[in-house]
């Protein structure tokens, strides 16, 4: 049976939010990120975008582009609450959804065109999340996944569009290599370098000559340049928490132990959460001492899955945990109140170093394992664990 898959994608989400609490903004070029000039961009306007500010661009930089660009701090736990609006309406609506980040979705409605008419169903629903909760929304429909995400950002903005069945290929073929999801700056300028600027020019690049040019993403791109994907719409469940503990060999009150393991917990965790496009709004820290007496002390903060804000925070409340002179033989720590969340990590707190940084050891870990790259702090001989 061919397959209807529908990508729907909330426009400037960040700003349309804000809009939405402050409609002077309506109009206006707005940038949400951190207020300080070593601050990134988390999100901007289209009304920003024609002077070539991006997000994830040094705040620095998109205000030298835009001067007049009004800067606003972006307030996560709101996004999270209006999100969740738009979940609820596809979720009342929807035979199977996925919920790609806090601001995208795909639906496979493969068999309704029997019943309804994909596409006339699928506009309806677009007017119904714009009407209940007041967001522009654009949408695509296609065979797959990957066509249907790439119509969205052909009907962008607050636009939608139907790629029929069998013109895949023509239509994604005139567009820029760099359109394809997934395809870089390193990578396209790669492909560039090879004479190849077109997903047209790309497809027809044999697929044994892109696999010695990328290793196993060489035939990935090849198929993205021809409409392959099988890949399926994954139901949507939201994890509530994350946790992890360890148990000692050996019975302990050596504090900056206990501190170089609470901090590589963190870590691996806050690695998960980025991993899974999460973020976090509460973090809780347990100790069990010798005695198997448990305790336990949590705290919300602004959502985030930042290793040094979630670092700080677990060592602070270990600190005022550990109030008895007693050994401990476990340390444990959770974070709960998770939301999915596209930036990978807290734009509106970190600088544009720290952001690269983080960026860059999640991409050595994902690489070479987990434990190919620490932080100083939490590295210490483990004969204790």
């Amino acid at each position: 049976m061919q397959r209807s898959i529908l990508h729907l994608d909330l426009d400037s989400f960040f700003v349309s939010v804000e809009r939405l609490k402050n409609p002077v903004l309506v109009g206006k070029p707005v940038i949400i990120g951190g207020s300080s000039n070593r601050g990134v961009v988390a999100s901007c306007s289209y009304e920003t975008r024609k002077f070539g500010v991006r997000s994830a661009m040094p705040m620095r930089l998109a205000k030298r582009l835009c001067p007049d660009a009004l800067v606003i701090r972006g307030d996560m736990e709101s996004y999270s609450q209006h999100s969740a609006l738009v979940t609820e309406v596809i979720q009342g609506c929807a035979p199977v959804y996925e919920k790609a980040s806090i601001d995208e979705f795909y639906l496979d409605l493969t068999g309704m065109d029997r019943f309804y008419g994909c596409y006339k169903w699928s506009v309806e629903l677009r007017k119904r999340i714009m009407k209940e909760t007041g967001l522009p929304i654009s949408m695509a429909l296609a065979v797959n996944k990957l066509v249907s995400k790439m119509g969205t950002g052909e009907a962008k903005p607050n636009g939608q569009l139907e790629v029929l069945a069998g013109t895949e290929k023509p239509f994604i073929a005139p567009m820029p290599v760099g359109k394809i999801p997934m395809v870089g700056e390193k990578t396209a300028a790669q492909l560039f370098s090879m004479g190849v600027k077109t997903i047209k020019t790309l497809r027809d690049v044999p697929p044994k000559l892109l696999e010695v040019e990328f290793g196993k993403n060489g035939i990935a791109l090849w198929n993205k340049a021809n409409a392959i994907d099988e890949t399926p719409v994954e139901p949507y469940h939201e994890q509530k928490s994350l946790s992890a503990e360890r148990t000692f060999q050996e019975d302990t009150t050596d504090v900056q132990f206990l501190h170089a393991v609470l901090v590589k917990l963190t870590e691996d965790l806050a690695f998960e959460l980025r991993k899974m496009g999460k973020l976090t709004a509460c973090i809780t820290v347990k100790i069990r001492y010798s005695d198997f007496n448990t305790v336990t002390m949590q705290r919300r903060l602004p959502y985030t899955a930042n290793d040094n804000v979630l670092m700080d925070m677990a060592k602070e409340l270990l600190g005022k945990l550990y109030d008895r002179r007693l050994l401990i033989r476990l340390i444990g720590i959770r974070f709960s109140h998770l939301v999915q969340g596209s930036p990978q990590i807290h734009l509106f707190e970190d600088t544009a170093e720290a952001v690269n940084l983080c960026l860059a050891m999640d991409k050595i870990r994902k690489k070479y394992g987990q434990k190919a790259v620490m932080k100083a702090e939490g590295f210490l001989p483990y004969t204790n664990s």
